[in-house]
């Protein structure tokens, strides 16, 4: 099957010539002591915000059919506001004061076009002197990004199949299987799991009279496994640290993530390809981290951990998980993002790291829903070349999701499909 026609829209190189005085002397950049930020606009899509200068390139994504229709209207155009001041909102108002703004037209071409990439007057021009006018340098280009995309067909507890689609055109591709591992089995736990008492121990505390130690609340030994259309199993995410509350609290905390691990077949094993930690935010916010392991490093690599996106989404009403290399894009839903390629923080100022090799520019993307309705997935061409590749995005993206549900503060329901689970588990199973 053929995958989905995406346009991508990418700007960048952005930097502002302002006047600072009635004499012909500039700067070249916007003075510090007075910040400039821009708001991007497109018609139909969310707004983005960035600093000006800035060398970390904005996008937005499109459909084919989505791009066509824009394109083929009067109002074709890519606005750029920009701002002075600080970014945020005081009292309701913004914070910033508009300086001008820019309009770009954008090309109908389904190919790779450069729209723009140099100087271009604020507020349209009309100046005779150039040099006394405030000008912005951005680049703009215009790109496919073909990309599969697949759709749970219910949410991944209840073992949904999933299948590939292209406009009006489904095919279903893999099935998942969801299961809760029951209390014998091993699973690598917390600290604060750890300090749990063993088997005996409980038996033993239970027959002392007066015991009202209240049990350790957690929620552990998830997974889902994700299988091709023959039945082999090509996929998996496992809950390997348990997702438990901070002490005196109902909440999973930052300090003491919950932790899937991705993985990926191979020599008749299981590899680990990737580790997803999440955990609850202040403000009804689910915080996540998404690392890429050393061990599909080449050869000669290096073996550190690679961090790509450590961000944030609407834990209530959802969100995206983006995976976007070498762009700097945040999903519109979130607070903050980061993608640090090897420099060991999370100022994604890194100087690169063998994930660069192996994934750039767009990656994927899942649509991550607080109300539990079926996820959607995409994933870049140029990073599929096998079943298994799709697959493991596809238990990412499985993982996020249920991530959502285990971060819920545990004075809180569970939705439907896990409170059933819950009580047909015949082992113990405390949520």
């Amino acid at each position: 099957m053929d995958p989905c026609p995406f346009i991508r829209i990418q700007i960048g190189s952005l930097a502002l010539k302002s006047p600072v005085s009635p004499k012909p002397a500039f700067s070249t950049i916007h003075p510090s002591s007075s910040p400039c930020f821009c708001k991007i606009k497109l018609k139909n899509s969310p707004s983005q915000i960035t600093s000006i200068p800035s060398s970390q390139p904005t996008c937005f994504t499109l459909s084919k059919t989505q791009f066509d229709k824009l394109v083929h209207k009067s109002n074709r155009l890519l606005k750029i506001e920009i701002y002075t001041g600080r970014r945020g909102n005081s009292c309701g108002f913004s914070s910033g004061k508009l300086l001008g703004t820019v309009a770009v037209r954008l090309d109908g071409a389904n190919r790779n076009v450069v729209v723009q990439n140099g100087w271009v007057l604020v507020n349209g021009g009309g100046k005779r002197d150039r040099e006394a006018a405030m000008q912005l340098h951005l680049s703009v280009k215009v790109e496919p990004d073909p990309r599969f995309v697949f759709r749970f067909d219910g949410e991944p507890e209840c073992s949904p199949q999933v299948f590939q689609v292209n406009g009006n055109v489904r095919q279903p591709v893999f099935s998942c299987k969801f299961s809760i591992r029951n209390s014998g089995d091993h699973v690598l736990r917390s600290r604060s799991s750890l300090l749990e008492p063993s088997t005996s121990l409980k038996w033993l505390n239970s027959l002392k009279i007066g015991n009202k130690d209240p049990p350790v609340k957690e929620r552990k030994g998830w997974s889902i496994t994700i299988h091709d259309l023959s039945g082999s199993p090509v996929a998996a995410a496992s809950m390997v640290t348990p997702f438990v509350p901070s002490p005196g609290t109902d909440r999973v905390s930052r300090s003491n993530p919950g932790a899937w691990l991705i993985l990926r077949p191979g020599d008749n094993t299981w590899k680990p390809w990737g580790r997803l930690e999440a955990w609850r935010e202040q403000g009804n916010h689910l915080g996540y981290r998404f690392d890429l392991l050393p061990d599909v490093a080449p050869t000669g690599g290096g073996d550190a951990v690679v961090t790509v996106v450590n961000s944030t989404l609407a834990a209530k009403t959802g969100g995206k998980f983006t995976i976007d290399i070498g762009t700097g894009q945040s999903p519109a839903s979130s607070r903050s993002s980061s993608f640090d390629l090897g420099s060991g923080d999370e100022s994604g100022s890194g100087s690169g790291s063998w994930a660069e090799l192996l994934y750039r520019g767009f990656v994927m993307s899942s649509t991550v829903e607080g109300s539990g309705r079926p996820s959607e997935v995409e994933v870049g061409v140029q990073h599929v070349a096998c079943t298994e590749d799709a697959a493991a995005f596809v238990a990412v993206a499985a993982a996020m999701d249920l991530s959502v549900e285990a971060c819920r503060p545990f004075n809180q329901n569970l939705r439907k499909g896990l409170r059933e689970l819950r009580r047909q588990q015949s082992g113990e199973f405390v949520v």
